[in-house]
């Protein structure tokens, strides 16, 4: 928490309107000598890197409200600080965003799995391999790119929504591409499938149809989970697990999927998934520090 005097209050998220919240974004671009929020930079060869959108400084609460119907891995609800902003994928890491370090690196992906192509979402990715594609981007550009970290992640996805969803308390098939035949059942804890090993077809589709929260992101509800840089927790009052030499960890990915029912797009939602995990609707949206 912030004690010093001198340094001005920062937003509560949860307490402004729409337009306030496009405006700390707008500022931030123009503090930066940008004339929009959303830019890229420029890779190497002067190919653009992924989309950013600018994300302002601020406060807010993570985690399930009391009222939301949710597992206990999702509480409690806490009170939460972003002191500097950070510019975060407008997508997800796209197939083909990914192909460019796979070209320029060697990288393959393993054979016998599934690979998209185009504007979809890379998936059978591990945690190591989005880690290496943020150094890549890294040296490519001159910044530092990273994953999100869990907090970082659902700041940018709620928007200064404190409801369920970025968009309200309700969701909808316009809303997020997610397992409409599911029923709603966000009380139950999720266990993760390894579809991997299924003869399921992917039905993760282009990122972007879909429409963006309040700062312009797309596609954190939905389409495919998300990596980010937090270890596993088994609620949000316990300390990480202890790494254990040896062992994989386990780490926390949000945003549901078109494989899982809707309840799992909400913004609290959280699943514990291994950092070596190979999945077809696992993948990854990279932070740029700025």
């Amino acid at each position: 928490m912030q004690t010093d005097p001198h340094i001005p209050a920062l937003p509560d998220t949860f307490a402004l309107g729409e337009g306030e919240l496009l405006s700390l974004q707008i500022r931030l671009a123009q503090s930066m000598g940008l004339s929009d929020p959303h830019f890229h930079d420029g890779l190497k060869d002067g190919a653009p890197a992924p989309e950013l959108a600018l994300i302002p400084a601020g406060a807010f609460e993570y985690g399930a409200a009391p009222q939301e119907p949710a597992p206990d891995q999702d509480r409690p609800r806490r009170a939460a600080i972003v002191e500097r902003p950070f510019a975060l994928g407008v997508h997800p890491v796209t197939t083909e965003e990914f192909e460019r370090y796979a070209r320029a690196t060697g990288w393959r992906p393993r054979e016998d799995l599934a690979w998209l192509s185009g504007r979809k979402p890379v998936i059978n990715v591990r945690q190591s391999d989005a880690r290496a594609y943020c150094a890549w981007l890294s040296g490519e550009t001159g910044q530092r790119y990273r994953l999100p970290t869990e907090q970082e992640w659902e700041y940018a996805c709620r928007a200064g929504a404190a409801s369920a969803f970025p968009h309200g308390e309700r969701l909808a098939p316009a809303d997020a591409l997610y397992n409409a035949s599911q029923g709603f059942d966000a009380a139950k804890p999720k266990r993760p499938r390894l579809m991997s090993r299924c003869f399921i077809r992917c039905g993760a589709q282009e990122v972007g149809r879909l429409k963006p929260n309040r700062w312009g992101l797309h596609d954190l509800m939905g389409n495919v989970w998300e990596f980010t840089a937090s270890p596993w927790t088994r609620n949000h009052a316990s300390l990480a697990e202890r790494p254990i030499a040896g062992k994989v960890q386990a780490v926390v990915t949000k945003g549901g999927s078109w494989f899982d029912g809707p309840e799992d797009c909400r913004a609290a939602a959280r699943r514990r998934r291994l950092e070596n995990e190979l999945d077809i609707n696992l993948g990854f949206r990279v932070l740029r520090e700025i």
